[in-house]
């Protein structure tokens, strides 16, 4: 059995509905992320499943039992914000002592698992400092700790990660990983940022307009979307407009506009006839000087511009029709990065076995 599942849930702020009868079950130890634009509803969500916003329809089921009615005070679940929250006027071992004080645990029991959780999350020496003391990452730390003292059966985090600056977010991803799988406490993270969501998350649900366009495993998403929203927002793609013309031994044969024909992998609802997009990730696009290109789909071009981010260089390329494709390209090559310059003549091409068509 489930240990959260979320059956029919519904909320509406006078004619908007912010959740439109959303349903889906968390695992036992799992790292959920509930992943969408500003505005989809994942914080309203998870705020009605701490129990600090009320469902208009629906049932928050903890291991079978029916939450809806019971106040947040009185649910095992713990909520870590991103704005930390912390009492500036309180220590560090005290912030994480509060929660335990305040439901009555005994003064031996509390120093007990005020150290025992400051431990895990590598604070111990901190405990008697204040929060302005204290660096950002290690005030996210402090959160998270008076989160896991009371022992929660799960802790929701809303975009905990969102204040810190990019080095130190990407530390606190690991030690939020690593933390996890050491407590053993399920977490339900809500987050806009795809890298991180795919980088966190046993499991992800993409939100859109209140409800969820996919739930599946980050690989799943990434690779293999849903739908046109699912492909657009997770990651980088270009998408190609096309019409199925032929289906054979597991290849699609696509008019694909502006493009005339292109080769993709099958998959198994596609039919002759089917409108749709190839969803092409720009790592799948090869760009080669033009005389070198490989590949079943090429297309002469020019080089319009290029974005180099250290690791990778992201050219975009106009094709000799007037359609535009991103291809990125790996700088692993040995001594200085050569690029591609502006106005340079190139090929692009891809694998037939490469690509994702999407009905619709």
């Amino acid at each position: 059995m489930a240990l959260l599942e979320i059956r029919n849930l519904t909320r509406r702020f006078g004619a908007f509905t912010a959740v439109k009868d959303v349903s889906f079950a968390v695992d036992s130890g799992e790292f959920f992320t509930l992943l969408g634009p500003s505005g989809c509803g994942k914080t309203t969500l998870l705020r009605m499943i701490a129990g600090f916003d009320l469902p208009d329809a629906g049932q928050i089921l903890l291991d079978g039992r029916d939450l809806v009615s019971t106040p947040a005070e009185r649910r095992p679940i713990h909520t870590v914000f991103q704005s930390y929250a912390l009492f500036p006027h309180l220590t560090v071992g005290q912030n994480v002592a509060f929660s335990l004080r305040m439901a009555g645990v005994s003064e031996a029991e509390l120093r007990r698992r005020v150290g025992e959780t400051l431990e895990q999350v590598h604070l111990a020496e901190l405990a008697d400092h204040y929060p302005h003391e204290i660096s950002g990452g290690q005030k996210q730390r402090v959160a998270l700790a008076r989160g896991l003292a009371n022992r929660p059966r799960l802790l929701l985090l809303d975009e905990p990660l969102g204040a810190l600056d990019l080095k130190l977010r990407e530390k606190m991803q690991r030690e939020l990983i690593k933390l996890q799988h050491e407590v053993g406490v399920t977490f339900v993270f809500v987050t806009h940022d795809q890298p991180e969501a795919l980088a966190l998350s046993h499991r992800i649900a993409v939100m859109n307009q209140g409800r969820i366009e996919q739930l599946d495993e980050p690989s799943r998403l990434y690779g293999f979307p849903n739908n046109r929203f699912v492909a657009n927002f997770i990651g980088n793609c270009n998408l190609l407009e096309a019409t199925v013309d032929e289906r054979r031994d597991g290849v699609l044969r696509l008019e694909a506009v502006g493009l005339g024909e292109i080769l993709a992998p099958a998959t198994n609802e596609v039919k002759t006839g089917d409108k749709g997009v190839l969803v092409l990730r720009p790592e799948q696009v090869r760009i080669s000087a033009a005389a070198a290109a490989e590949g079943d789909n090429q297309f002469p071009g020019s080089v319009r511009g290029f974005l180099y981010v250290g690791d990778a260089t992201t050219y975009q390329v106009t094709l000799d029709n007037g359609r535009e494709l991103a291809a990125l390209r790996p700088n692993d090559a040995p001594g200085r990065t050569r690029f591609f310059e502006v106005g340079d003549r190139v090929t692009v091409s891809w694998s037939r076995e490469t690509g994702h068509f999407v009905q619709g």
